[in-house]
């Protein structure tokens, strides 16, 4: 395939790229729709992150739904989108309140038009500081849930846990920061904290039912929300498609896209690295990601203005498939120690290797360190990213010690580093197609995501482990570049467009 043809239509004007969907329009040729369950009746729920209807299946050690199968994996939807933008919305409380109506109508209208599961469309829509500092600086209008002349950033959510930690009020959502292992790639510059207004993310099994919902938000028409923004970036993907047997598209996109060390991914392998991310012990169970549910960790229960929402990171991630493959983690056990804990001895076959709950603690990850000289990328993340009791939720839901927390919704790309953006130079932008992951997870709160992170590099609350974070014996760190990074609050489905307006004083 002809490299320039492989991504056609991204470098060309923000209407072109909005129509085009490049190499990943040949997903719904090459991939079987999952079986998904039928769609429940009634409204949708108000947890915008909650992706309804998501298959379950057990699979085997080779990734493949099996009778035999051991481990339970999420089937994600195969495609997945994400726009960002700034808005083009005057910053007075008539402009917002009617974008706030207009968007909504936009929205509303799909969802007549199209369930929000993946046979259908779901559609999470995510705001940025930038939005909230620039445009509600102050609530005019009192409420049961603020006072009048409630004053940015008084009015998010706060983060009881880092607040009690730092000794000052943090709020759920932080501006982004780097971290010890972040590296770009050569010549790119420092990775680019992003200050994006808005963020809609689209996932479906259906590239037409993306299009469709992509027109609805960012479309030109009058029925469409596009006049409200300035979209800065299109993020394209994908996830799966060789659960039940075939080759998934991560091994034929990368092939057809000529990517190095493509030859090397495992055939059925959900991402490019050859490991599930959508394992159900790994991913927050129901809603415990939301801001109220688990106690103690903000003050969004029992009735915040937020609840039912939560906080999502952003961020994009170029990987090195070569060197994870043929030179730095040449054999399978390598990979896998790499990738979960040290001291495995994994079945020589590539394939779905789970780490069960609950996993290592602190003190094994450390001695872990000091027996093999490295830890694992899951395997370091243990310790702090789950419940570290028997865990009873604000809805009286009961989860054992071990319960992981966030969710991951992280997708493979061929983007370089997106599909489109707004800003080419500045973002090095290129129509040769790369090996990279939109990595997205959602957690009750951004100081919880940084402490998520940190642990990955081998910084804890209370120590730092003896290993450089981008050596190779630091999990999967030497193989990532990171380009990119942005925090969005997700608000509740009721609060999702142009959340607070309805409180801005004429």
């Amino acid at each position: 395939m002809n490299r320039r043809r492989v991504l056609q239509g991204t470098a060309g004007t923000f209407g072109a790229a909005l129509a085009s969907a490049g190499i990943y329009k040949m997903i719904d040729a090459i991939a079987e729709p999952p079986d998904r369950p039928a769609a429940s009746g009634g409204p949708p729920i108000q947890e915008q992150y909650i992706l309804p209807n998501e298959q379950v299946v057990m699979v085997d050690n080779s990734a493949v739904q099996s009778n035999k199968g051991t481990i339970a994996v999420r089937v994600p939807a195969l495609h997945d989108h994400v726009i960002t933008a700034k808005l083009t919305v005057p910053a007075n409380a008539k402009a917002l309140q009617e974008a706030q109506h207009h968007l909504e109508s936009a929205l509303v209208a799909l969802e007549r038009e199209f369930p929000s599961t993946p046979t259908g469309v779901g559609v999470a829509v995510a705001w940025g500081l930038p939005y909230f500092h620039h445009y509600i600086p102050t609530l005019g209008k009192g409420s049961d849930f603020f006072k009048a002349g409630t004053r940015y950033p008084a009015y998010l959510p706060v983060d009881l846990m880092t607040s009690k930690t730092e000794g000052r009020t943090v709020y759920a959502l932080q501006d982004a920061r780097t971290f010890p292992s972040d590296q770009p790639p050569p010549g790119f510059g420092p990775v680019r904290l992003e200050q994006n207004d808005v963020a809609v993310l689209l996932r479906s099994d259906s590239i037409a039912n993306i299009k469709a919902a992509t027109d609805a938000v960012f479309g030109s028409g009058s029925n469409q929300a596009g006049s409200l923004f300035t979209v800065t970036s299109i993020r394209q993907g994908f996830s799966g498609g060789g659960f039940y047997g075939q080759q998934g598209l991560p091994s034929k996109l990368a092939l057809a896209a000529n990517i190095p060390g493509a030859r090397s991914i495992p055939p059925q392998a959900q991402g490019f690295l050859g490991f599930a991310t959508t394992l159900v012990s790994n991913m927050g169970p129901d809603n415990i990601p939301s801001l109220e549910t688990l106690p103690g960790f903000t003050d969004q229960w029992p009735n915040g203005y937020f609840k039912q929402g939560t906080t999502m990171h952003l961020s994009h991630l170029f990987q090195d498939l070569d060197a994870w493959y043929d030179k730095t983690y040449p054999l399978y056990a390598d990979r896998v120690q790499a990738m979960l804990q040290p001291g495995l001895n994994p079945a020589p076959a590539p394939g779905t290797f789970a780490l069960q709950p609950p996993g290592p603690t602190e003190a094994q990850v450390a001695e872990g360190v000091k027996r093999y000289h490295s830890f694992g990328h899951t395997g370091s993340m243990s310790p702090v990213d789950s419940t570290p009791k028997q865990e009873t939720t604000n809805y009286g839901k009961s989860y054992p010690s071990g319960t992981t927390i966030p969710v991951r919704g992280d997708f493979d790309t061929l983007d370089n580093p997106f599909h489109y953006t707004s800003d080419p130079a500045g973002d090095h932008f290129s129509t040769r197609p790369a090996a990279g992951v939109h990595f997205i997870m959602f957690q009750p709160t951004i100081g919880f995501f940084n402490t998520v992170r940190l642990a990955m590099d081998g910084y804890y609350p209370d120590t730092t482990l003896p290993v450089s974070p981008r050596s190779t014996h630091a999990g999967i760190n030497s193989v990532l570049n990171t380009t990119h990074r942005q925090n969005y609050l997700v608000p509740p489905r009721r609060h999702r467009s142009f959340p607070l307006a309805e409180f801005l004083a004429p």
